[in-house]
């Protein structure tokens, strides 16, 4: 497959379909294995997946995210139950899981697959995520670099990568992902 072709499947929508009653949403906040956990642990939010999206690069992997040239953004794929968890938790979540001002990066995480973003799939995920990006706007006093658009082609990471910190990461540290947990989250690879 020739590479302008491969680039149109990776910019394509997000086709996959969340379970019956369930919606998506895509969030990218620097590491993806920190946010996970904190998304694993938000009541009615029935699954999550770390992936790359809105790159260029049909099928990409974890080394090829990390050159810095496919522009992928590592995020995490939500699924939820809007009747039991809002849109407006997932932001709330998204908003303290990181520092919004930081272009290209999340502390030590530096490069594009690090950057901020809320990636749609529904102008109603679009009005609340704009709605919530200007509040937060208020609180900081720097300015807010976060993306939000559209949510693009999700490409599922390596399964090494999936629950990491449930897992128990490189060292065997198991984190709880009961919901309402609110241990600190430490991420370490």
């Amino acid at each position: 497959m020739d590479s302008s072709s491969a680039s149109s499947i990776a910019q394509g929508p997000d086709d996959d379909i969340p379970a019956p009653g369930q919606e998506f949403a895509q969030f990218g906040a620097g590491c993806f294995w920190g946010v996970e956990l904190a998304y694993q642990r938000l009541p009615g939010v029935t699954k999550t997946e770390v992936g790359y999206t809105q790159g260029l690069l049909h099928n990409p992997t974890y080394n090829d995210v990390c050159t810095g040239t496919t522009n992928h953004s590592e995020v995490v794929r939500v699924q939820y139950d809007p009747k039991e968890c809002s849109f407006d938790s997932l932001l709330d979540v998204f908003w303290a899981r990181h520092d919004p001002t930081t272009l290209n990066r999340q502390g030590n995480d530096v490069g594009t697959q690090y950057r901020s973003g809320i990636y749609y799939y529904t102008p109603e995920q679009e009005k609340a995520a704009r709605d919530s990006l200007e509040k937060q706007q208020k609180v900081l006093n720097r300015k807010i670099v976060t993306e939000i658009l559209p949510a693009k082609k999700f490409y599922r990471a390596e399964e090494y990568h999936q629950q990491y910190l449930a897992k128990g990461g490189r060292f065997g540290f198991k984190q709880s992902t009961e919901k309402g947990c609110n241990d600190p989250i430490r991420c370490y690879g």
